[in-house]
């Protein structure tokens, strides 16, 4: 195992379970899991914290049972999910127009661009979660993934902003760092559930992920490599379990048990002959339940999120005909029977189950490579790509520095000042065209004064 690399820890706030998993990559770029808790979610409703108590208490259950199966663990920091019906998106548009247009375009500059799409409009009591970068432009080049390189006088890209309501990021935090813990970043599930079941070939074919949580459904929709749409349908796995305790006059716990164990996604599938012994409340008769009834409940509540789903896709202009990968079906719900043909039936599309294991080391723990925990696995593995790119983002600044050798004090002394006003301008505060050469100037002034000093 390689030392060398952090634990990231992924903490998904389900409205049926809160799971901790902790995880580092091992040499060949496989996920260990060093540690994995979960616990009952009693405060979640649809995906939102409503109860901040019960929620602590639940993340501070995962938390212990993490430490149980390691006691080595120590744990600071999480990466967390978001989700719920509040969570939405918008497209947008950002250019900037560059002062050197003869230098190659620089990662500060692309910072720059992300960094002002942070001040979009956006409705009161909401808050901009993420800005997701498409395909970017320079001048009259269209459709660039990766502009650092180029040269040219405009550099612009699409965005996908992801928002969701203050309050309820607000009692995501609360809950997070009342039970001891800092939040690393939020990050909406869809995107993390992409990441633990998708390959670059499912981006290139064009996929679409469709989460099946307790409370919510997520959708991501990827077209060439592009993040194209996500939404959250206010539909899930609890749904389904109120229909049958209110359709069979059932228990709730009766009715949980009765899907995971006969229930089927279609009607036509299910044994017309066959029944559910379900025993009485105190002393009154017992129930007979057709599997065939219990799959026509299941059936139409399943039809109505896929309806969502493809309702989606026509909003955003992909239909079956582009979509290659087609439909990959994660989270809890997506472990009912039949339901890959109901999917292909109601959408057109091809489906598969995404299992988490895509990414993971050899001799994880069996649990873990189930759908269900796509989310979890999945925050991990985009903390690791954070951390990544901030490592890559240093190499390149020693490699910088290194290099700075083989110039004049004068123009290494130049870079540093004109690195300085790129940040100082990302921060908004633009100096005037005298005011910087003035400072480059007063840089080099001082910069020989010390020469003078050392050779005194």
């Amino acid at each position: 195992m390689s030392n060398t690399q952090p634990i990231i820890v992924g903490l998904d706030i389900g409205t049926t379970k809160i799971a901790a998993i902790a995880g580092r990559k091992n040499d060949f770029g496989k996920l260990e899991i060093l540690g994995f808790g979960r616990a009952n979610s009693n405060g979640v409703q649809h995906g939102m914290v409503l109860n901040i108590d019960q929620t602590i208490k639940a993340i501070q259950t995962a938390l212990e049972n993490c430490y149980a199966s390691n006691p080595n663990l120590e744990i600071s920091e999480v990466y967390v999910g978001i989700a719920g019906h509040h969570i939405k998106s918008l497209q947008t548009r950002g250019d900037i127009v560059r002062r050197s247009t003869d230098d190659e375009i620089r990662q500060q500059e692309i910072d720059q661009l992300i960094a002002d799409q942070y001040k979009t409009y956006i409705p009161a009591g909401d808050q901009i979660i993420d800005v997701i970068p498409q395909e970017f432009t320079v001048d009259n080049f269209q459709n660039i993934p990766d502009p650092i390189g180029y040269s040219g006088v405009k550099v612009g890209a699409n965005f996908h902003i992801i928002t969701g309501d203050k309050n309820a990021i607000r009692n995501i935090n609360r809950s997070v760092e009342k039970a001891g813990l800092s939040v690393k970043d939020l990050v909406l599930q869809p995107l993390a559930s992409s990441a633990a079941v998708m390959c670059e070939q499912d981006l290139e074919a064009g996929v679409v992920i469709v989460d099946i949580g307790g409370g919510t459904t997520d959708l991501a929709v990827f077209y060439e490599g592009i993040l194209k749409h996500t939404a959250v349908i206010p539909f899930g796995g609890e749904n389904i379990t109120n229909d049958i305790k209110t359709g069979l006059g059932v228990l709730k716990t009766q009715a949980e048990q009765m899907k995971i164990q006969f229930g089927s996604a279609l009607a036509d599938e299910a044994k017309s002959n066959a029944f559910i012994n379900i025993p009485g409340l105190r002393g009154m008769p017992h129930k007979e339940i057709s599997v065939k009834n219990l799959a026509s409940i299941i059936q139409a509540r399943m039809s109505e999120i896929l309806d969502f789903v493809t309702y989606h896709l026509k909003q955003v202009g992909l239909d079956n005909r582009v979509l290659n990968g087609g439909i990959v079906l994660t989270g809890g719900g997506s472990q009912l029977k039949h339901l890959i043909q109901l999917t292909e039936y109601v959408t057109g599309l091809n489906a598969r189950i995404g299992f988490p294991n895509e990414h993971l080391a050899a001799g994880h723990i069996e649990e873990l490579a189930k759908p269900m925990y796509a989310t979890c696995i999945g925050l991990i593995l985009k903390g690791y790509n954070v951390f990544e790119n901030v490592q890559y983002q240093q190499h390149k600044a020693e490699k910088k520095v290194r290099s700075a050798g083989t110039v004049s004090p004068e123009e290494a002394t130049a870079e540093v000042f004109v690195e300085e006003e790129i940040a100082t301008v990302k921060v908004g505060k633009r100096k005037s065209l005298k005011g910087f050469m003035d400072s480059i100037k007063d840089g080099l002034i001082d910069l020989f004064k010390e020469e003078e000093d050392r050779k005194l």
